[in-house]
């Protein structure tokens, strides 16, 4: 020990220590004055560092109502040190320990020579431990693990649906009605031993498939392959089944909406029963009351005809959906004509005498172009709402059964916006209107049905048709020919968002970008879109 000393003091002396204080970090030196207080010219190490054997301590300590024993302290190691050994045993953090010792509370960097500890010497500390985390009473779940029921709900849409070869327009098709909770409902009470006379036993059993192809999406994660359904709707319309080279062709997804929709309107239609006639004619079905008109002659006649759609004709002078709309009410047909007794022009003007529940509009984008002897499209952008208002397109009657829910609705939105009511509306009280969106069922001229309290008990209150719509469900159409390209279907869910069902691949996508599928070039563009009514409770 005395010649590490006197080698260390030689090197101090010869100046060297300047250049190899590096190896020497860990000693602490400090400087020695006289009695004058004048420093002298030498360092002198301190005892505790020159010790190179640490000192080791066992102490106990007093913490709460507990007594730590046998803790062992390293003097070579600052007073920290001890304190992490602390948490170790308390679960107080370092930061909140106060530990008693002579001169007051021992600091993280103190001295240990300083602090005076003895060999079984009893310390106090005080200080509150962490909370002890607990382990979660349930570990975590993931989606995957979960019953495909509850993955459904946590996704927030159905499953999408295998393409089976150019089946796209099938996929789109069921896509779009799937999303109708009361075509849903309908289907579900549809039985297998449900077959009423009027109804052929190939449309029974697409029917059946149907219904249980709805299930299927909502029950699975995973993409269904709709094998049954594609197998019976074939089997039903053989022109779905055309072959071309050995692969069955792409078809239109207008026919086969339509088609579908016929065939579910046979079927679950109740004989005999005054409730839901025809369940598909009040979810969709379209009342249109006719003027012809002959100028020529002046013969005028009328009619009344129910459709599931509504057309929107696409020219040089249709810029957007009402345009189109209005310019489909208005044809010119040659027939023949009694009075003159040959063929004349009549001009047809329709107007809308009964709103459905759920309205569908299709875009007529293919012809025949005769040229080319091949079903040609119209790529001009029309621009579509996300609210829909058709009581311009109404007949008379049907305006003025829609004037009193149309005021409770502007009312309730007024309040809304925090707007008074009007005073002729106000005077029936609140409670006795509410805004609903589009639940319970309606007939075709616009009235609704009684509805039934949650106890069961039928209700005064029923729900009124506003004329107004909302855009739910897009079917778009990619490619320049009806016979080629690509189907999809854009739907809203009940959670307000919207998701894109490109066959097996159900994609989010955001509500301003479904306004932007109005056509203008190769890019996907509506060719059916499908409004559901708001309503009211009056």
């Amino acid at each position: 020990m005395r010649t590490g000393f006197v080698r260390l003091l030689s090197i101090y002396k010869n100046k060297i220590y300047r250049k190899n204080k590096i190896l020497f970090p860990f000693f602490k030196l400090k400087e020695k004055t006289s009695n004058k207080k004048k420093p002298s010219k030498f360092l002198v190490l301190s005892r505790s560092i020159l010790n190179t054997n640490p000192i080791m301590l066992t102490v106990s300590v007093k913490w709460q109502k507990e007594l730590l024993k046998a803790v062992e302290i390293d003097t070579s190691q600052p007073p920290y040190v001890f304190k992490c050994q602390l948490y170790d045993l308390t679960g107080v953090p370092p930061e909140r320990q106060k530990i008693m010792v002579k001169g007051g509370l021992l600091k993280d960097d103190a001295d240990w020579s300083t602090v005076g500890l003895k060999q079984g010497q009893k310390l106090m500390m005080m200080g509150t431990a962490d909370e002890v985390v607990k382990a979660p009473e349930k570990g975590p779940v993931f989606m995957e693990d979960l019953p495909e029921e509850e993955q459904v709900v946590s996704l927030g849409h159905s499953a999408g649906l295998f393409n089976l070869g150019n089946t796209c327009y099938m996929n789109s098709t069921v896509q779009c009605l799937h999303s109708v909770p009361e075509l849903k409902s309908s289907l579900v009470k549809y039985s297998h031993s449900g077959r009423n006379n009027d109804v052929d036993q190939t449309s029974h059993m697409l029917t059946i498939a149907t219904r249980d192809l709805f299930g299927e999406l909502d029950k699975s994660v995973k993409p269904v392959a709709p094998m049954q359904f594609w197998t019976l709707l074939r089997k039903k319309y053989p022109q779905f089944g055309q072959l071309h080279n050995g692969v069955f062709m792409q078809q239109d997804a207008e026919e086969c909406w339509t088609q579908l929709l016929y065939t579910l309107s046979q079927s679950l239609r109740s004989a005999g029963s005054s409730e839901n006639i025809d369940t598909v004619k009040d979810l969709f079905g379209i009342d249109l009351a006719s003027r012809i008109h002959c100028q020529e002659s002046g013969e005028e006649t009328s009619e009344t005809e129910s459709v599931y759609s509504l057309k929107c004709h696409i020219s040089q002078e249709v810029n957007r959906l009402h345009e189109g709309l209005k310019h489909a009410l208005k044809s010119e047909l040659e027939k023949a004509s009694p009075a003159l007794g040959r063929s004349a022009i009549y001009l047809k003007e329709s107007r809308i005498n009964g709103l459905p529940r759920y309205l569908t509009i299709q875009f007529v984008r293919f012809f025949w172009k005769r040229e080319s002897n091949q079903k040609a499209k119209i790529l001009r952008k029309v621009d579509y709402p996300l609210e829909l208002d058709v009581y311009d397109l109404c007949s008379d009657e049907l305006r003025k059964q829609l004037e009193g829910p149309r005021q409770i609705l502007r009312d309730e939105e007024g309040k809304k916006l925090g707007l008074k009511a009007n005073e002729k509306s106000s005077s029936s009280k609140d409670d006795d209107v509410k805004m609903i969106d589009g639940e319970g069922s309606s007939n075709a001229s616009g009235e609704s049905t009684v509805t039934t309290s949650q106890e069961g008990v039928p209700s005064d209150k029923e729900t009124r048709l506003t004329g107004i719509y909302d855009l739910v469900a897009v079917l778009t159409h990619k490619g320049r020919s009806a016979d080629s390209g690509h189907y999809v279907a854009w739907v809203k869910q009940e959670s307000g968002k919207w998701i894109e069902f490109d066959d097996d691949n159900p994609i989010p996508q955001r509500e301003e970008d479904i306004v932007k599928l109005s056509g203008g070039g190769d890019w996907h563009m509506a060719y059916i879109c499908m409004y559901k009514a708001r309503t009211v409770l009056m």
